[in-house]
């Protein structure tokens, strides 16, 4: 049966969804420390009683629009990695298709750069695991079970890989013009642990 959501419900998602598209457009265009709840909820033409109802503050919010975008990205890579023919080629477009999203301006700002700061360096790995960890343990594994790479455990194998990509995409945020080359060395460092 389809429930009919009554205006109050309306009016709570589109408060929230205010706040989520203010919260990102401003944490892109400021720093996270210099930028209060005040000015957030002034931007979106919404009380803090909104803000602290849905987010419960400005750091549920920058967490929310943190997720949001770490959601998006989880999905941009399984998209690139599903049009492998191969799981070797899967896995070089999932780290080409990572790197794309590190050059994204929004990700950049929010995630990799904001994203350390507001959450705190073990919030942030956490949710950056959640969302992205995954891909690259199964990609691991499954070149590891298709011996398309030498036989080292799979956490190992997945650590030490996230730990690259993770460690890269902050440099990337340093480095202006760095993203090709960061793909060419992934490649190399992948093309070293081939079995071929």
């Amino acid at each position: 049966m389809e429930t009919v959501k009554t205006m109050r419900d309306k009016y709570a998602e589109n408060t929230r969804q205010a706040l989520l598209d203010t919260g990102r457009r401003l944490f892109v265009e400021r720093d996270y420390a210099k930028l209060s709840a005040e000015e957030l909820v002034r931007a979106a033409g919404l009380t803090r009683g909104a803000l602290y109802h849905h987010f419960d503050g400005k750091r549920g919010l920058f967490e929310a629009v943190f997720d949001e975008l770490e959601s998006q990205a989880a999905q941009r890579i399984r998209a690139a990695t599903a049009a492998g023919s191969d799981p070797l080629e899967q896995a070089e477009r999932g780290i080409e298709e990572f790197l794309d999203v590190c050059t994204d301006p929004d990700y950049r700002k929010i995630v990799l750069i904001n994203g350390p700061i507001a959450l705190g360096w073990q919030r942030w790995r956490e949710l950056d695991r959640q969302h992205l960890g995954g891909l690259v343990v199964d990609a691991a594994r499954t070149l590891l079970a298709d011996e398309l790479i030498k036989p080292y455990p799979a956490e190992l194998l997945a650590s030490a890989l996230y730990g690259a990509l993770t460690e890269l995409s902050l440099t990337l945020t340093e480095v202006e013009g760095g993203r090709p080359q960061a793909a060419d060395l992934m490649r190399d460092l992948l093309g070293g642990l081939t079995a071929r």
